[in-house]
C-alpha cells in the first residue's frame, strides 16, 4: 500500500468517526506514514510543533489516545521507553512479537480469540491486543558476541 492511499485511509477512519480533517490531522497521519517505527507522544508532540509551533502537549497526546481508539494507531507499553505509538495495519488482522532490546516488531496471523473462549457472564468483546514482549534474534546474536 503506498503511502499517500495509508494517509487517505487513516483520514477516511478519522473522518467516518465525525473527525473535521484539518492540516494538523494530516500532518499527524504523515508522521505515522513516514515513521516505520514507534514514537513517543514527546516524538510526535516534536515534530507536530516544528510545523505548528502553537500546538500544545495535552491536543497531541489526546489525539493519540483518540486515533488509537479507532484503530489507526496502535499503541504499546515498554517497560523502558513507556507508552508508544505506531501506525496501525489496517489491510488485515494480525498480532506482534515485540523486541523489548531494540523494539523491532514483527507481525504474526494466529490469534488467540480464534480459540474458543469461556467468559464469564454475558461479556460482549468489541476490541483486543495480543503482543509478546521478547529478544529478537538479531539482539540475542548481537549479545552473544
Amino acid at each position: 500500500m503506498s503511502e499517500s492511499s495509508t494517509i487517505k485511509e487513516m483520514l477516511d477512519v478519522m473522518s467516518r468517526n465525525g473527525w473535521r480533517i484539518t492540516d494538523q490531522r494530516k500532518t499527524l497521519a504523515q508522521i505515522f506514514v513516514s515513521t516505520d517505527g514507534y514514537l513517543s507522544p514527546k516524538d510526535v508532540y516534536d515534530q507536530m510543533r516544528a510545523k505548528y509551533p502553537g500546538v500544545s502537549f495535552d491536543t497531541v497526546y489526546r489525539n493519540l489516545r483518540m486515533l488509537s481508539e479507532m484503530g489507526v494507531l496502535e499503541q504499546f507499553y515498554f517497560l523502558e521507553g513507556g507508552l508508544k505509538f505506531k501506525g496501525s495495519c489496517l489491510a488485515h488482522h494480525h498480532h506482534h512479537l515485540i523486541c523489548t532490546n531494540c523494539e523491532k516488531t514483527l507481525t504474526f496471523d494466529y490469534c488467540p480469540m480464534d480459540e474458543s473462549l469461556h467468559l464469564p457472564g454475558n461479556f460482549k468483546i468489541v476490541n483486543h491486543r495480543f503482543e509478546i514482549y521478547g529478544i529478537c534474534e538479531q539482539c540475542q546474536e548481537s549479545n552473544l558476541a
